[in-house]
């Protein structure tokens, strides 16, 4: 019998024991270590060889990913592991550290119930780590921490001891910061150095230590100094196994799923918890009905198809059972059920609540999707930390390929949410957009790398439009003149589209009008009134139905909410989405017979008055910035400042952090293109950098005319502004 059947044979010994499961994840910013420290995990799992364990990156098993070093993709695995003389049965899950995957961290998140944040000794908490916290913590997953790279203290900055207990010190203390600010109501989740919270250790090394261990073992900070000074890292690794440290860490503190669901369910899954399937799963129940939420689409390979990966919250799959797909309204079949092992799957026959699964056969499942036998509240949407920000045109190199790019475009946006997909109907152009440069790289070699031969433009920046003032009402009529519409805009107020955009409030058309959300929008900052009367929440903009007693308007309201939606989409400047905008409809009139109030004529009747009033109110271009840290040594600071500079690029402060100077600034998206090789020029290869998105903001003023011209003259749109007037009777 093989390792994988033999560790197979023991998954389904505790595949329903969910008191012996813990459903974790692996999270860091960028070169950190989660994939080395995974591959610990590995090697005791019987899956990689002892000297292959920190080197060999098994879970980063594409091809690109280990051309370039990086995680791009989660990758599961379960492993049984023996604690204090019984078996636990771990699903893990390898992130990515990249900003441009942060998407994948967040599909994640939903599935497992803790993590193990790795933070590099050297580097110390880097933006990435404090995003990966705040995206467990939002999602009610609990952290663990391991500081690695520890012997680069010893051997490479000749830390004293006392020195070595400071740089600790601040990085647990940095960690717990961002916990105590985002951990849920009643818990205390903060690491803890003498509970055994915090791990220390060299990935690379394949050792590790915490203090319950130190305890044990008699092993002292001072032997681990003189273990790295004298090269003699083997033996530390044999007396101090990084993976039996860490996986004792994560049975000891991170909860089971039974007691994890309990105070995940009431945040990710809206229903009632009190009806049949919430009680099922608050406690874990195998024999419930099944509930499940697909986290992740992948297609391994070609001849089996899609891969849907998923965490079952209650009940039980099975192989041959149909299940309901929510979101998707349709009934489909279970192929096969799977566990997995990094790259590959071995098949069962079923797998109970609590656990992490592979199944293949469900076509019309996306990332996010609920799974069930029945129609039931669906979880809560995943709320991405940023949005697509780069775009770049693609096409088939010969004519004959044109289906097949729309259907791989279709297929990659389907494996990964993150990007958005535009088929163009009038300039035939097919867009694909993405979190940034490296993300759409990658995405266009996969689909090279799978025999398309695509061109793709450069990458273009896509921007946002807003408006900077109130206008309105303007009359919009339909085109027989029976209906018309009064509509007003004004800017939304500034907290209540950054509780949109962080997944407080949701997304959505609104039946109910806001009666769940209306308290919330009061208390930031929205008029009463408006609030009680909010009818669509989209992509950052808000339309208030503030009409009274208007004959026949329900029959018409999702003819409306599509209107509002198109120009959301396509701002009147030059048709870049819109954000930060309310628009109010203050009265209608409407002909009594169905037929003069159909699409034909509500459409026009809505998008004039809107895109009207949007020009009469200073609109804008907003665009993409994201956030830097630099960290250089003293003498390339001038050349890597004047780079930054002429990228218009701001900086916000400089400070000295240890060897380093770290240079904190904000840079436009647009401007970012080849920054990575000039940076690299600029310091001789001597400055480490990370970004994160930070939004949007303001183009400047002097750049408005000729960025709207460029923008239009690629879209082929006149390279005239419209006028209000045009959009006005």
């Amino acid at each position: 019998m093989g390792r994988e059947e033999q560790m197979m044979k023991k998954i389904k010994t505790l595949i329903d024991k969910p008191e012996k499961i813990r459903n974790m994840g692996i999270v860091a910013h960028i070169d950190h270590g989660k994939t080395t420290l995974s591959d610990n995990l590995l090697y005791h799992a019987g899956m990689i060889s002892k000297e292959s364990a920190g080197k060999q990156l098994a879970l980063d098993f594409r091809e690109d990913e280990q051309a370039r070093g990086i995680t791009i993709n989660a990758a599961n695995i379960s492993m049984v592991h023996e604690f204090e003389n019984d078996e636990y049965l771990i699903n893990m899950i390898d992130t990515p550290g990249h900003v441009d995957f942060g998407g994948d961290v967040t599909r994640a998140m939903r599935a497992v119930d803790g993590v193990i944040v790795v933070v590099c000794a050297v580097e110390g908490v880097m933006p990435q780590t404090k995003t990966v916290i705040a995206q467990a913590l939002k999602e009610r997953v609990k952290p663990t921490l391991f500081i690695n790279k520890v012997d680069r203290l010893i051997n490479e900055l000749k830390l004293s001891p006392e020195e070595l207990q400071n740089r600790f010190l601040r990085i647990i203390t940095n960690v717990n910061k961002i916990i105590r600010q985002r951990q849920p109501e009643g818990v205390n989740w903060e690491v803890n150095v003498e509970k055994g919270s915090v791990a220390f250790g060299s990935a690379f090394h394949n050792w590790a230590i915490n203090v319950p261990y130190m305890k044990k073992s008699g092993i002292t900070f001072k032997d681990i100094i003189e273990y790295c000074v004298n090269d003699n890292e083997k033996e530390l690794a044999d007396k101090a196994h990084a993976y039996e440290i860490i996986l004792d860490m994560v049975i000891r503190h991170l909860p089971s799923p039974l007691e994890a669901q309990k105070f995940r369910i009431p945040q990710i899954w809206k229903g009632d918890i009190e009806s049949d399937i919430g009680k099922s799963m608050l406690n874990s129940d195998p024999n419930g009905k099944l509930a499940m939420m697909i986290t992740n689409i992948q297609v391994f390979d070609k001849r089996e198809g899609e891969v849907a990966t998923g965490r079952i919250f209650s009940g039980t799959i099975s192989t041959g059972q149909d299940v309901y797909l929510v979101g998707a309204k349709s009934t489909e079949r279970v192929q096969q059920v799977s566990v997995y092992m990094g790259a590959t799957r071995i098949n069962t026959e079923s797998v109970p609540a609590g656990n992490v699964v592979g199944i293949t056969g469900l076509k019309k499942a996306f990332a996010g999707e609920t799974i069930s036998v029945e129609d039931i509240p669906p979880f809560e949407a995943l709320v991405y930390t940023s949005e697509p920000v780069v775009t770049m045109a693609v096409e088939a190199k010969n004519m004959k390929d044109l289906p097949r790019v729309i259907e791989v475009l279709r297929q990659v946006a389907k494996e990964d949410p993150t990007l958005r997909v535009k088929i163009d109907e009038e300039t035939g152009e097919h867009l694909l957009s993405g979190m940034g440069e490296l993300h759409l790289e990658v995405i266009t070699n996969r689909i090279k790398a799978g025999g398309l031969d695509i061109e793709t433009s450069p990458p273009i920046v896509v921007y946002r439009e807003t408006v900077t003032k109130s206008y309105g009402p303007i009359e919009g009529k339909s085109p027989n003149k029976h209906n018309k519409f009064l509509i007003s805009i004004e800017p939304l107020e500034e907290t209540v589209y950054d509780a949109i955009v962080s997944g407080e409030i949701p997304e959505g058309r609104r039946k109910d009008r806001s009666k769940d959300i209306r308290a919330q929008l009061v208390d930031l900052g929205m008029d009463r009134e408006e609030a009680r009367r909010v009818i669509d929440i989209y992509r950052g903009n808000i339309m208030v139905d503030m009409t009274r007693g208007i004959q026949h308007l329900d029959e018409v309201m999702e003819l409306i909410l599509d209107a509002f939606e198109d120009v959301m989409d396509n701002g009147p400047l030059a048709k870049e989405p819109v954000i930060r905008v309310k628009v109010k409809l203050m009265d209608a009139s409407l002909h009594e017979d169905a037929i003069h109030r159909g699409p034909a004529q509500v459409y026009p009747a809505i998008r004039k008055p809107i895109y009207a009033t949007m020009l009469k109110a200073g609109p804008i271009l907003l665009e993409p910035v994201q956030n830097i840290w630099i960290d250089v040594p003293q003498d390339y600071m001038g050349s890597v400042t004047r780079e930054l500079q002429k990228r218009r690029g701001i900086i916000g402060e400089m400070k000295q952090k240890e060897e380093l100077m770290t240079i904190e600034g904000k840079m436009p998206i647009g401007e970012s293109f080849g920054f990575a090789g000039d940076i690299r020029s600029a310091s001789e290869g001597h400055a480490l950098w990370s970004t994160e998105n930070a939004g949007f903001d303001k183009l400047p003023m002097e750049l408005q005319h000729k960025v709207i011209s460029q923008v239009r003259e690629r879209k082929g749109l006149k390279k005239e502004l419209p006028k209000a007037e045009e959009f006005m009777e």
